[in-house]
């Protein structure tokens, strides 16, 4: 239905909210945009609060790549990239890194949650509910509930809200519910998409003089 006073408003259903993802799915190569993360452990009843900015690049169908700068409290870089993923702390000049291995594919399925996921990557991996709309950040967008339906899954992630923008069909907001009360909260601001973000955006910079720490190593 058409507003009177302006642009139409955006279909809120769940099959043309997953319409606008498959469209944005279609097209997304890359982006960049300010982060604001929120681990909430329950047991303490404390909130993690993180901020920076984020670069995700995605070649090809699967092959993502990510870049998080965390620039306060804690400033840290984040990067994954297939089975490898490390962290570089600027402050003690060390780099941590990890293989991913077994856990890749569920890393993987986070990392692609609104960001160039499509309809039939969602379905095949989780049962899928309206939540309805909301404004985030200034964004006007829908959110939707992923119940997975892996059991694997299931023993680490309960269920995951995402909140679709309706202008763009890419995510403004995640959030991840753990076990045990814990969960997760991401939410992008100042999103710009990228479709020829270098490689550059979503490599660490490491000086030369780096220490490498490998913690799953003995």
């Amino acid at each position: 239905m058409a507003l009177y006073w302006g642009a139409p408003a955006a279909d809120g259903s769940l099959a043309a909210t997953l319409a606008r993802m498959d469209e944005a799915a279609a097209k997304f190569k890359g982006l960049q945009a300010d982060v604001q993360k929120i681990a909430h452990t329950a047991v303490i009843n404390v909130d993690s609060v993180d901020a920076g900015t984020i670069a995700v690049k995605r070649p090809k169908p699967y092959d993502i790549r990510v870049r998080i700068d965390f620039q306060s409290p804690n400033p840290r870089q984040v990067m994954i990239e297939g089975v490898k993923g490390a962290i570089y702390y600027p402050g003690i000049n060390t780099v941590q890194e990890y293989n991913l291995g077994k856990s890749r594919s569920l890393v993987e399925q986070f990392m692609l949650l609104g960001f160039g996921s499509n309809s039939k990557d969602l379905e095949s991996a989780y049962s899928i509910r309206l939540g309805g709309p909301e404004t985030v950040a200034g964004q006007e967008s829908t959110r939707i509930e992923l119940i997975p339906k892996s059991q694997d899954v299931l023993t680490h992630l309960k269920k995951v809200d995402l909140w679709i923008s309706d202008a763009m069909g890419i995510a403004v907001q995640q959030k991840l519910y753990e076990t045990g009360g814990d969960y997760l909260l991401a939410t992008y601001t100042n999103i710009k998409l990228r479709p020829n973000l270098p490689d550059s955006a979503v490599k660490l910079d490491l000086p030369k003089s780096v220490k490498r720490e490998y913690p799953q190593k003995p």
